[in-house]
This record gives structure tokens, sequence and C-alpha cells, in this order.
């Protein structure tokens, strides 16, 4: 028998019911709210923000959810979309902002869930106030996603050959993506190097073995989570963007930001980190968020 996945978070956990099943939602501090998304890979969850979810505590009401099929969140054995990963968002953004009524409510995603946040903040514009995006998705140079509203990079032939019965190869793969020397091997291209968080390491080794585990990595495989038309989802947002990155890893190919860097609603750190550069300097990562936020509240008032 598995062992229950424990809790990404030291942090009282709240359970909530929607389209996608029960989603799990990390709460902790007192202050004003902002909401904390996790990227989506092989092994995802809310263990992906903890330096930021500590940090912001503080002196934040800060909530953190698992994104559905992932964490603690409901798996269900099927594939899911970028629609399902929006409701989630504005499920729990519309739970945090009735807590705190009247407080403007910011959101902070990581990754790919940039592209949630943000259109989740273009359909509903009175729900967030501002936007903190870590190494989004969606500013690779040289690739233009203006398709049709709504449309991913969906492969549909792809996703039923991952799900087809028989050998299983969707299982099969996910199995050795998620074994303990691969995942380190993702988390050093992450970082850009070798000195990863272990911690981290070890809770996504965990999470593999949730039953459907497979379920989400394999739609974020056939290219169903991501989004075609995210350039015009992003040059349409009106409220105060912040976008971080890093220099190091993988994912320092932001040419494509050129599109929105000299809006006067958007802001660009490049710090000298990898794709999650709150793990290796919170320090400076906060000090960059810190000057963000008082200028979004002043811009609110």
């Amino acid at each position: 028998m598995n062992t229950p996945l424990p809790p990404a978070l030291q942090a009282d956990l709240n359970t909530l019911s929607g389209d996608c099943g029960r989603i799990a939602v990390y709460s902790g501090g007192s202050g004003p709210p902002v909401l904390l998304v996790h990227s989506i890979n092989a092994l995802a969850s809310a263990a992906e923000i903890r330096p930021l979810f500590e940090a912001l505590r503080q002196d934040h009401s800060v909530y953190a959810l698992d994104l559905p099929g992932y964490g603690l969140s409901e798996r269900w054995p099927r594939a899911y979309t970028v629609g399902d990963m929006c409701a989630a968002i504005g499920q729990v953004a519309q739970w945090v902002a009735q807590r705190h009524p009247g407080q403007p409510l910011q959101a902070v995603g990581v990754s790919l869930s940039c592209e949630f946040v943000a259109r989740v903040a273009q359909q509903t514009p009175q729900l967030f106030a501002a936007l903190a995006l870590v190494s989004p998705t969606g500013f690779r140079g040289g690739k233009s996603l203006r398709q049709p509203a709504g449309s991913t990079l969906f492969m549909a032939g792809f996703d039923r050959f991952l799900r087809s019965p028989g050998p299983g190869w969707g299982r099969i793969l996910f199995r050795q993506l998620s074994r303990p020397s691969v995942v380190r091997y993702f988390l050093q291209r992450t970082w850009g190097g070798k000195d990863i968080d272990e911690t981290l390491w070890a809770y996504a080794v965990r999470t593999a073995h949730v039953p459907n585990a497979e379920q989400a990595p394999l739609s974020f495989l056939s290219g169903g989570l991501f989004s075609a038309d995210m350039h015009n989802v992003y040059e349409s947002l009106r409220l105060p963007v912040w976008v971080v990155h890093g220099t190091r890893g993988d994912f320092t190919d932001y040419r494509a930001l050129d599109l929105v860097r000299h809006r006067p609603n958007w802001q660009v750190t490049v710090m000298q980190a990898g794709a999650m550069p709150y793990f290796e300097d919170i320090d400076t990562f906060m000090a960059a968020y810190r000057v963000f936020e008082a200028a979004a509240r002043k811009s609110l008032a």
C-alpha cells in the first residue's frame, strides 16, 4: 500500500470542491491576501513555492493551491485542460477574495501557470489587483502565439497514444520521468546547476506514487495545457504585471517579452539565478517584489 502523500507546506490545509474534484489550498499568515500558483510539470505541487509562502506569510495572508491532478488535490483518470486549471485558480481566488472583502488580491504564477493566471485575470478583470509572473512561458523568441481565442498546442494523436490501453505507454513514460535520478536531472536543468533544493526533490519523487499521478502530466506532454493565443492574452492585461526570470538553465529565452516590456503596466526584473529564483536568493526576490507591490498599490489609490 502506498504511503499517503504528506502536506507540501507547514500551513493550514483547506479543501474546496469544484468541477475537477477536491482542490487542496494551503493558507497562513495575516495581512493583504496573495495567491501562489505552482508550475506544471511531471511532478509539480505547492512544494515548488515553499520559500515564497514562508517569506510572504510574515506580513500577508498567503494562499497556495495544488492544481487539479497534482499534489493533494484530486487526481482523476482523465485528460486535463487549460479550462480545468483556470477554473480551479478562479474558484480559489474567489474563495480568497470572500475571506478578505474589500482587500485587493495579488497572484503569483510560476512558469506555465503564469498563462493560467493571466487568462483568469483577462476573463475576470476585477478579481486580481496585480500579477507577478515568475519565469513565464509564452515568451520564447521567434514563435507567434496569436491563434483564435482558446486555442492550444494540443497534439490529439500523441495524447491518444499516451493514454491508449494495452502496454500503457503513457504510464511507462511517466515512470521513467519520475525516477529519482531523472527528477534530479530536470531540477538541475531548471536551476542551471547541481545545487538544487533537496527538500523539493524529495517531495517531487514522493508525488509520483499517488494513484493517477500521470494523468495531468500526460496532458502537459501532449501540449493540451499550453495555449496558442497567449500573446493576445498577455497584451490584453491592463493591471500591473511584474515578470521576473533568471539567466541560467533551460528557461532563459524571453525575447518575446519585447511585446509587453515597454508597456506602462509591465515591469521586468532579471536575476542571476535559474527558473525558480526565490529558492536561490529569496532576499533579492522579495525586495524586488515589495517594490512592485508598493507601486501596484499606489496605482490603485
